[in-house]
């Protein structure tokens, strides 16, 4: 090992352990992202929540679902009598209701046979607006916080008052005959309409815009787990069904690294590692390259041979042999550029080259016209040289 590579060794190892006791010493900054996961124990994770499901329903069995709800209850559907062979009640909590169509749908049967839908999200599913004659809003204009309540009077006591992590977003449109009001938020003294039940088949759909209530950050602040518990004591005691499936894997995506980013320590040491070797390739690109050959380019020589031919037919007078060639240099730059054929230049030829080369008509006609006159024209005038070259020019610019 030569005293250079030494060097770069020492210079590598000392900033790795700079580097490291940086990312040891400073404080893990809160992560305030809204993944509603419930491994998640960051402030907008769901895991106190799904810790607390045995509790809120002890007489429950909580089954995951890891799967789309269609992949998961159309397996327990009998097509021969077309019911179902569970029964329970779908608990689903996210700010984005990341159901498909077909879920959607599957979901409306699964609670048409007598079962229960519970989604929190401030945006239900597509596919429940038009079946359920629903509609939601949201209003930007957030100040302050917000105080969330109950319709029914013996839950008047589980209101609770939030401040962050709110949304204005409430159901603007609502089938009074099939939909009760459970709930309500207030944003400075307006109320509006956030909890209903709707009714659909022999179940009920409980439609809930506030997600953000069942975080671990609002239920371990104060006694605002009243809240969600409330909420949730309309389902009754039978099978939970929760929905774990939109959240798994999100946050890794599918990147052959995903784990590796997934981890501060592990993602600092890939980022450091890279950039120590692209300093390595830097500094020995430099020290080793070998010295590259100035070549000297060949000297275009084009522009003085045109003007060398230029000036001699120019002096010798000779503008009818300058139109003529002016002429056929143009026409094969029609025939090679727009396909089309140069022999007959009437009125669909002018037609033709204006749709294909996208000028203007009168530019076109005006310019072909011109050089149907010169080519009929016996004997032209240095005027007339002028006048097509300049006509040949507002063409190729316009």
């Amino acid at each position: 090992m030569n005293k250079t590579v030494k060097i770069y060794v020492g210079l590598l190892i000392v900033l790795f352990i700079g580097f490291a006791i940086i990312e040891f010493s400073k404080e893990t900054p809160i992560d305030w992202s809204k993944t509603y996961r419930e491994t998640d124990k960051i402030p907008y994770g769901t895991f106190v929540l799904y810790d607390q499901l045995p509790t809120i329903f002890p007489e429950s069995d909580i089954e995951d679902i890891r799967v789309s709800p269609f992949e998961y209850f159309d397996e327990y559907f009998n097509w021969s009598d077309s019911t179902y062979s569970i029964f329970g009640s779908y608990l689903h909590i996210d700010e984005y209701a990341q159901i498909d169509e077909v879920s959607a749908q599957e979901l409306l049967d699964f609670a048409s046979h007598g079962n229960d839908v519970f989604i929190s999200t401030s945006y239900p599913p597509q596919r429940f607006y038009d079946s359920l004659h629903l509609d939601v809003r949201n209003r930007y204009d957030i100040k302050g916080s917000a105080e969330f309540g109950f319709t029914n009077p013996e839950l008047k006591i589980d209101s609770i008052t939030i401040e962050k992590g709110l949304s204005n977003i409430y159901f603007s449109k609502l089938d009074s005959s099939i939909t009760t009001v459970l709930g309500y938020q207030k944003f400075d003294s307006v109320k509006r309409i956030n909890f209903v039940k709707i009714e659909h088949g022999y179940g009920n759909i409980y439609l809930h815009l506030q997600p953000i209530v069942f975080t671990n950050y609002h239920l371990l602040k104060k006694d605002n787990k009243k809240y969600a518990a409330a909420a949730l004591s309309y389902l009754y005691d039978d099978t939970i069904f929760y929905d774990y499936h939109s959240k798994i894997g999100q946050d890794l995506g599918t990147s052959p690294l995903r784990f590796i980013l997934s981890k501060p320590a592990l993602r600092a040491a890939w980022y450091l590692g890279l950039m120590s070797l692209v300093l390595f390739i830097i500094f020995n690109a430099k020290r080793k390259q070998r010295i590259v050959e100035v070549i000297k380019p060949l000297e275009n020589t084009t522009v003085a041979f045109t003007k060398t031919i230029g000036n001699l037919y120019y002096e010798t007078k000779d503008h009818n042999n300058l139109i003529d060639k002016k002429i056929t240099y143009f026409l094969e730059y029609i025939r090679r550029i727009y396909y089309l054929d140069t022999q007959l230049l009437d009125e669909k030829f002018r037609k033709n080259l204006s749709v294909k080369s996208g000028k203007d008509k009168e530019i076109t006609k005006k310019l072909i016209d011109l050089i149907v006159y010169l080519k009929a024209k016996p004997v032209c005038t240095e005027a007339d040289l002028l006048n097509l070259n300049n006509t040949i020019e507002d063409f190729y610019k316009a």
